[in-house]
């Protein structure tokens, strides 16, 4: 019997752990299923809120044109700017006015911005007295200004050839009243208002950007190019060799500038160019700093190389790349500037100096892209001529 008992007791505390079990497992299912059910939902939250977040790609940075200045630094102001009213006209008409012309060198840039300024001059009533050509010798030039003052004249336009030299040598305008303005070099330690009237030059950095552009569309924006830059601190070609430079590097990234050389002697060009070819065989195009010099050498060791397929940019219009151009050799796009419009301008502020008009210290007159397609326009816009004679045989006109 106590058998019995023992088993019926075993039998209850079975049953009554059973019963315990199975509400505790049902409570555990519960909460277990809650559980299970609020993560499903978090990670599905999560899923759906990182399939819905913004993409976070930055755009690539606009390129940022070059902008030209002056030789001390000056904001450059548009050529168009530089205008007389009809009343201003008609005073310096009645005035009497004669004017110089002393320039450093002749050619076809030199006889387009002293055209420039002849018929400026002729429609302001002012007589060109003088026109002389230093050959790039700085002491002739300080004989010209000595000449040319003997004659009295109310304006002189120059191109500087030696600021340092050529401080002294206008200081006896200076002294004389003369109303000085120059193309592009300012003598050293020359006060703008009070020595000179102003200082005229090409936009600079418009002419690098061109240049960028022009092999830039050549190549496809793809390639590798040699740059060659004046190794001279000269803020004309320097600034138009960074603005190429900078633009290529912003605006043109499948472009890559594999060489850089510095050229001092515009002689040194085909040797430079010739050492470019032999440590980069698959270069595509080369920047030369100006043409007739540079460029030149350039083509020699080109065609000396066989190398006709690789696409040459270049500064400054001149016979033998124009040819090269229109014949569809290396050359494929050349920057110019308005020399005709230098000129004009120069005349112009001369005229502002008799008037006692405040002219701007550093003016610029536009660029011009030029392409086989637009030479002859192109021509005739910057010299006022029509392109070489052997340039439109090519062309067949």
């Amino acid at each position: 019997m106590k058998g019995t008992r023992k088993y019926k007791r075993n039998t209850s505390a079975v049953w009554l752990i059973t019963g315990l079990v199975a509400v505790l497992s049902l409570v555990a299912a519960a909460c277990g299923g809650d559980a299970e059910e609020e993560t499903t939902t978090t990670q599905a939250a999560a899923e759906a809120t990182t399939t819905q977040a913004p993409a976070t790609t930055e755009a690539p940075p606009e390129p940022v044109a070059p902008v030209t200045q002056g030789p001390g630094g000056e904001e450059a102001t548009a050529s168009g700017e530089i205008v007389l009213s009809g009343d201003e006209m008609a005073q310096v008409q009645s005035g009497g006015y004669t004017a110089a012309l002393l320039w450093h060198t002749a050619g076809a840039f030199t006889d387009a911005v002293s055209q420039g300024a002849r018929d400026a001059f002729a429609e302001l009533g002012i007589e060109v007295i003088a026109e002389t050509n230093a050959q790039f010798d700085a002491a002739q030039q300080a004989n010209d200004v000595e000449t040319v003052l003997a004659q009295d004249p109310d304006i002189i336009v120059s191109l500087v050839i030696d600021p340092v030299s050529g401080a002294e040598a206008f200081r006896p305008a200076v002294e004389a009243g003369v109303q000085l303005v120059f193309l592009s070099n300012v003598p050293e330690g020359y006060v703008h208002g009070v020595d000179y009237v102003g200082v005229v030059t090409d936009d600079l950095a418009a002419m690098g950007m061109a240049a960028a552009d022009l092999l830039a569309d050549a190549l496809g924006g793809e390639g590798k190019v040699g740059f060659i830059f004046h190794d001279a601190a000269y803020y004309v070609t320097n600034q138009r060799d960074q603005a190429f430079k900078t633009w290529i590097e912003q605006r043109y990234p499948g472009i890559e500038i594999v060489s850089e050389q510095g050229l001092a002697d515009p002689a040194a060009a085909e040797e430079i160019a010739a050492a470019l070819l032999t440590r980069n065989p698959d270069l595509d195009g080369i920047y030369a700093p100006w043409s007739a010099g540079p460029a030149d050498g350039v083509l020699a060791a080109l065609r000396a190389a066989g190398a006709s397929d690789v696409a040459v940019v270049t500064l400054d219009l001149d016979t033998n790349v124009s040819l090269d151009l229109v014949e569809g050799g290396n050359i494929v796009g050349i920057a110019a500037d308005e020399a005709y419009a230098l000129g004009r301008t120069m005349a112009l502020e001369g005229a502002y100096g008799l008037l006692g008009k405040d002219a701007p210290a550093f003016t610029v007159v536009p660029a011009i892209a030029v392409t086989a397609d637009n030479i002859v326009d192109a021509y005739r816009q910057s010299l006022a001529t029509d392109p070489p004679p052997e340039v439109m045989a090519a062309l067949g006109g």
